[in-house]
């Protein structure tokens, strides 16, 4: 008995992961931290550069952690003054990368922070497993210190 099934096409794993990455940006703008936790894989590589300043970074390891990450972010950022705008949207097989710029308002010192981010995410079995953020942590740890 030989099995019918074929592997999905480049075109199809593309666009799945398309679809996820559509469903994260969504659920991350309208803050749904339950969604984000069910496009998390239950182990997802996370890479943001480590910032001791920002509360709201630290290494995180499980979908549960990656999506609470967004929550922390809106506890200690002023929401009003949060922007973000997506300038490239590529997408190769699993891999999608995202370029833009991003700002905001720290909460506890008033000072807001600006500059570009990339971010790459992977998508296997429709979850994401890879998010990789490369931003300005220069600004934002700046914005995080207390004074002048």
């Amino acid at each position: 008995m030989s099995d019918t099934r074929t592997a999905p096409t480049g075109d199809q794993v593309a666009e799945v992961t398309r679809s996820v990455v559509r469903d994260f940006l969504t659920a991350r703008m309208a803050g749904d931290t339950g969604r984000l936790v069910e496009l998390f894989a239950d182990e997802v590589d996370w890479l943001l550069a480590e910032n001791p300043a920002v509360p709201w970074i630290r290494p995180r390891s499980t979908g549960a952690e990656a999506a609470a990450q967004f929550t922390e972010l809106a506890e200690h950022t002023v929401p009003e003054d949060a922007r973000a705008s997506v300038d490239t949207f590529l997408v190769d097989g699993t891999d999608a990368v995202l370029l833009g710029r991003l700002s905001g308002t720290v909460r506890a010192t008033g000072k807001s922070f600006e500059g570009p981010f990339a971010l790459r995410l992977t998508v296997e079995a429709g979850r994401i497993t890879r998010h990789h953020l490369y931003e300005n942590s220069l600004s934002i740890a700046q914005a995080c210190v207390p004074g002048t």
